[in-house]
């Protein structure tokens, strides 16, 4: 767990939100915060909600009903892009990499919110545009380094196995020096040694860079090892939330979620 003197002020506060699709209730009137520098993952069984909860703070989907603040500012009819610019970054549980593509070129991709020049500056690669792309490849060197896969920097991501590719997704987030990471499922189809690896990782980027990480996981020794407070949905309502101790001994999350209470 990170160490609790770091984590600061609350930086993303979600207060009754709830989301619907026709006549399907996603999310009912959940509310929880996230506070600058922690580790803050959201469980729940299939079906729970996690994904549309991480979707709506994505941008993706729009409650009908809620706030959302951000840095204290009211976001209102946000799309992903318009998050990005904001600073946050995600990954997503099935991964949406470009296969035929290089490792290199795919984190490549994570610096388009960070480039200013023009497109007719960039195709002919000259004057602010060279240094500039001489900038970002430098800074996904640091990347490239920083999660160890500096072996397989040009190598089409197509042909990388499934935890090699996790981690480039990982890097390809980090590219856009997020202030918040959303990880849907980092660890899902991993064995046991990736896992660590991936733990590892998560652990480094918020010690090491200071960023605030909301991960969804179904690995609850990997949630109660790593988290600094935890969120519970089932069938889209808030049933939990605290610390991974407080979480543990709930006995809704106990009922809904770990299994009976004896």
């Amino acid at each position: 767990m990170t160490d609790q003197r770091k984590i600061g002020d609350v930086i993303l506060d979600l207060q009754g939100i709830s989301l619907s699709f026709g006549g399907v209730r996603a999310l009912t009137d959940i509310s929880f915060n996230v506070r600058q520098h922690e580790i803050r993952a959201i469980i729940g069984p299939n079906g729970a909600g996690k994904s549309s909860m991480l979707n709506v703070i994505n941008g993706v989907y729009h409650p009908q009903q809620g706030s959302i603040m951000f840095r204290g500012q009211t976001r209102r009819a946000m799309n992903p892009t318009s998050v990005a610019h904001q600073g946050i970054a995600r990954t997503f549980q099935n991964i949406a990499l470009f296969k035929g593509m290089t490792v290199l070129d795919n984190i490549m991709t994570g610096r388009n919110t960070k480039m200013r020049s023009g497109l007719l500056a960039n195709a002919l690669w000259w004057g602010k545009a060279r240094n500039e792309e001489i900038a970002h490849r430098r800074k996904v060197e640091e990347v490239i380094d920083f999660l160890e896969i500096q072996h397989i920097r040009k190598t089409p991501v197509g042909r990388l196995p499934y935890g090699l590719q996790k981690r480039v997704e990982l890097a390809r987030a980090l590219a856009a020096e997020p202030d918040m990471l959303l990880l849907d499922e980092p660890m899902a189809g991993m064995n046991v040694e990736e896992k660590q690896d991936m733990c590892r990782f998560v652990l480094d980027v918020n010690d090491q860079f200071g960023t605030t990480i909301v991960l969804i996981e179904h690995d609850m020794g990997v949630v109660m090892d790593i988290s600094d407070r935890v969120v519970v949905l089932d069938y889209g309502k808030k049933i939990g939330d605290g610390t991974p101790d407080e979480v543990m001994k709930n006995p809704d999350v106990i009922d809904a979620y770990l299994g009976t209470s004896h």
